[in-house]
């Protein structure tokens, strides 16, 4: 029992867990409304660039698997303060990259590290008891959205701020890297912002003692075993991969529309994070549904969402020079409020079964999720990459539809018995610990 835990669940603790939520996973999305920039600085065309955002959630499905173990295992407190140092670091290294190979390597190394993100969101649980498991996710994963999605609105404006240097070429020439590539100063000033965090979490965080007594090996061979022996897991994993695999398909290639169609830039590419924002705000309301209705209801109605916001923004594509320049615009701002609460609603729903199956494995647990749902989105990055390259918005769409229908398939067909799972972990424990042993 952690020591918030014994007072029952206090709202600090869990908003302090969605700051740092939203710190970690910010990083990992900053390239994306930047990769047109990206692609000027190092004269990259856009099928190589866009590379750097598939190379950052490949880190970041690496870190989930080498690292997040560790938060069964570990003082979870000491562990996310090295992380978070290494973030900051990270975060620098990417900001000085002369080539676009570095860029690509920096990126790759950034993932690896933000993977702290998932050792901070299985404390949520811990707090509360399982009738309000659900309501506990929900509201840290506000805060996981809101950093990815507020990321690109930060990236955005903040790579812009070259332009107050034009009255001043005196002081800050046009010739040197740090005022011409605006992009940038978005990874300096993130760094800043890790490194302030750090003294935030050293004060108000608490020690959180080890859940398990363990060695990395044996944790990490764990991982298979609950794969194994968790059917409800093995479907969460699937519909997540596919569902964040859709996700990223609109992200990893909205800037490119935004200019090729409109000759809008990082600004008004970050600009459409702030408008999703408003999506993060359906999680604690999707963890209270999880709680109440089940987990199956709200997968349902997240994929259905998100569906729908696909056939939204396929149809405003469609209808081109019939539109006005608003009336298209708020068709996209339409479809991204909907893309985002589908998958907030989706993710809500996911991680409210499987934290619910072996309470002393949720770090364990997580990482075998999320190592899936990310590398479903570094996969959902490459094949949208290589889709507008041939058939640009018409194949973008496309490929996400077709990643949400094979979801939904899984999710008809999957047990229907999953939810009276949730509240029995301790058979699947006893089989864990019986292999463990053996």
């Amino acid at each position: 029992m952690t020591p918030w835990s014994q007072s029952g669940p206090a709202r600090a603790p869990l908003n302090l867990l969605g700051l740092a939520c939203a710190i970690g996973v910010s990083t990992i999305y900053f390239n994306q409304p930047l990769l047109v920039e990206m692609g000027k600085t190092f004269g990259a065309p856009a099928g190589r660039v866009m590379f750097v955002a598939g190379a950052t959630q490949v880190g970041y499905a690496l870190g989930l698997l080498l690292f997040v173990p560790l938060g069964d295992l570990l003082e979870r407190r000491a562990l996310m303060l090295r992380m978070y140092a290494a973030v900051a670091v990270a975060l620098l290294l990417v900001s000085l990259a002369p080539s676009l190979a570095w860029l690509i390597a920096g990126s790759v190394l950034l993932g690896l590290v933000a993977s702290v993100t998932h050792i901070v969101l299985p404390i949520a649980p811990d707090l509360v008891g399982d009738r309000e498991r659900g309501q506990a996710i929900g509201t840290v994963m506000m805060g996981l959205l809101l950093g990815i999605l507020l990321a690109r609105t930060f990236a955005g404006w903040v790579s812009k701020i070259p332009v107050l240097f034009v009255h001043a070429p005196k002081l800050f020439p046009a010739g040197a890297f740090w005022v011409t590539d605006g992009w940038r100063y978005v990874f300096v000033i993130a760094a800043v912002v890790n490194v302030a965090f750090l003294v935030l979490l050293s004060r108000a965080m608490p020690k959180l003692p080890p859940k398990q007594n363990m060695r990395y090996s044996e944790a990490m061979r764990s991982l298979w075993t609950l794969f194994r022996t968790q059917p409800l897991l093995r479907e969460s994993c699937l519909i997540g991969a596919l569902v964040f695999g859709s996700f990223s398909c609109f992200w990893t290639t909205l800037a490119f529309l935004l200019s090729r169609h409109y000759g809008l830039g990082a600004g008004a590419a970050g600009s459409f994070g702030l408008v999703g924002a408003a999506g993060a705000l359906v999680a604690p309301v999707a963890g209270r549904m999880a709680d109440k209705r089940g987990t199956r209801w709200v997968l349902t109605a997240g994929m259905t969402l998100l569906a729908f916001s696909y056939v939204l923004l396929w149809a405003g594509e469609w209808a081109g020079s019939s539109l006005s320049f608003a009336m298209h615009i708020s068709v996209l701002l339409a479809g991204v409020i909907l893309l985002d609460v589908g998958a907030q609603l989706t993710q809500v729903g996911n991680q409210t079964r499987i934290f619910g199956l072996v309470p002393s494995a949720r770090s364990r647990l997580n990482t075998v999720y999320m190592t899936m749902y990310f590398a479903g989105a570094a996969g959902g990055s490459a094949l949208s990459t290589i889709a507008w390259a041939r058939w640009k918005w018409n194949g973008v769409c496309a490929l996400a539809l077709a990643l949400i229908a094979v979801a939904g398939l899984r999710h008809a067909l999957g047990t229907r018995a999953g939810e009276s799972r949730v509240a029995e972990p301790d058979s699947d424990l006893v089989e864990i610990e019986r292999v463990l042993e053996v």
